[in-house]
């Protein structure tokens, strides 16, 4: 599938700041790298963005997440394969990726600053809605970056 526009040639500079942005998230934040994984594969799954599932279930995949865990994130209030913590993460992925269905209801933040410390639901608030502009991109402009800037997507970003 050919992108519509070459957008990693064309804004990358913007592209580098959203990069660096997600190796923050990675490196200098408290937030586990699996719990990231399936916030991200979620909000992927949910938007529609088959380029970023393909990318977060490989990288979920390398991590050594079970093919339960992998698999059932779609549908994670069915499942017992994820911690309390987890489970607050997706319930806000879900929050905020619909912002328009409730506006992020108080029972679902009451339960992720349950789990998670004031800097860290900032943090998490960040990779869910960075997740959800790189799929909104990825959809409306074309699969994925072609910039070299941008090509760490799939390996920096979400290492």
């Amino acid at each position: 599938m050919e992108p519509r526009l070459r957008y990693g040639q064309l804004a990358p500079e913007g592209l580098a700041k959203m990069t660096a942005l997600e190796h923050y998230l990675n490196t200098e934040t408290r937030l586990e790298a699996s719990l990231l994984g399936l916030v991200r594969l979620k909000i992927s799954l949910m938007n529609g963005c088959e380029y970023c599932v393909r990318v977060h279930t490989a990288e979920l995949k390398r991590a050594n997440e079970t093919a339960e865990r992998v698999a059932g994130v779609g549908d994670w209030l069915e499942s017992e394969a994820y911690t309390k913590r987890e489970r607050a993460a997706l319930a806000w992925a879900d929050a905020v990726t619909n912002i328009q269905e409730g506006h992020a209801p108080e029972a679902v933040y009451d339960e992720v600053r349950a789990h998670f410390d004031e800097v860290e639901t900032v943090n998490l608030t960040l990779a869910i809605t960075t997740m959800n502009a790189w799929n909104r991109i990825a959809i409306s402009l074309g699969r994925r970056p072609e910039h070299d800037a941008a090509k760490s997507f799939g390996a920096e970003i979400h290492s």
